[in-house]
């Protein structure tokens, strides 16, 4: 498993937030809800999307724009067009004035907007919490990215009006395919963050391979230099060095992140979790999750309940 499939394979989409919305001009919607990460394609039109403090972008058809959370921002037919809809937290949608709009701006299955012909189609998808997508990554982008969308968005556009068993589970590995290829695409153009350029090191990748597949082995600094035949100094040097981090601080908080997902899981114990991510006992996770966190495993759950 490499490190960005890894950041996505554990933490990932669980009944995200889906929705088509077909516009017509003028329009304006200010984007409050949030949402640590928002995975916005144009599939017809054009749209641009400004932060208060920053020059409007502009996406075209074929593009997808990769938003990070929580600041608000608008998006719009034109960045002068001030904003008609708001967007809160629970995807809750209103006019400026606050009357809600869910009822008369319903197109059908996922589908929403002010015209069922009108010329812009949007599909919208959102992580709607925090260890959906690893803190580590979302720390490692930009507020906002924006790419080709591929091959990818022509199946989500036919595949997030569709209402059969099972769609709701196409639906969220369909996000994060695209969101995985939108961040390869960044990240290859880009300047990328230490841990991603680590996975091409043969010593250092192979190390964080070995974390992310096995969590729950004892691991130790000894231990896993043996496993990728360096000295324990030499692998503790190279990891930190291009990591930016320990290698047992690096597990720590691939530990906590699956754990946190974990617990969110029906019928999830404290026991069951700390024994799949490498604690020896509930206390133990609940300790390193307390002080990491800076909440207990029952409170975490409790927050992310429906």
């Amino acid at each position: 498993m490499d490190q960005l499939a890894a950041l996505l394979d554990g933490p990932r989409a669980r009944g995200a937030f889906l929705l088509r919305s077909i516009l017509d001009p003028p329009w304006s919607l200010r984007i409050q809800d949030e949402a640590p990460l928002s995975v916005v394609t144009q599939v017809r039109g054009e749209s641009w999307i400004t932060f208060d403090d920053a020059e409007p972008v502009r996406v075209q058809a074929g593009q997808v724009a990769v938003v990070r959370g929580p600041e608000p921002y608008t998006v719009a037919d034109d960045p002068a067009t001030a904003p008609q809809i708001v967007i809160h937290p629970g995807q809750r949608c209103t006019t400026v004035d606050g009357e809600s709009l869910y009822q008369s701006m319903d197109l059908g299955v996922r589908t929403w907007g002010n015209d069922r012909d009108g010329e812009t189609v949007l599909l919208t998808g959102t992580y709607t919490m925090e260890g959906e997508v690893s803190r580590r990554l979302l720390d490692a982008l930009p507020r906002l990215i924006v790419q080709p969308g591929g091959p990818l968005t022509t199946l989500m556009s036919a595949e997030i009006v569709k209402d059969e068993p099972g769609q709701e589970a196409v639906l969220d590995r369909l996000l994060d395919l695209l969101l995985i290829a939108v961040l390869r695409a960044h990240f290859a153009a880009n300047e990328a963050p230490g841990w991603y350029r680590a996975m091409s090191d043969p010593v250092v990748g192979k190390a964080m391979r070995l974390l992310h597949n096995d969590p729950a082995r004892p691991w130790t600094v000894a231990s896993l230099a043996a496993e990728v035949g360096v000295s324990r100094a030499s692998l503790a040097r190279r990891f930190t060095e291009l990591v930016g981090e320990p290698p047992m601080a690096f597990l720590t908080d691939w530990r906590l992140a699956l754990a946190a997902d974990l617990l969110r899981e029906p019928g999830a114990t404290i026991g069951s979790v700390a024994r799949k991510v490498g604690y020896g006992s509930p206390f133990a996770l609940s300790a390193a999750f307390k002080r990491v966190r800076g909440v207990s495993p029952q409170q975490h759950r409790a927050g992310a309940a429906p």
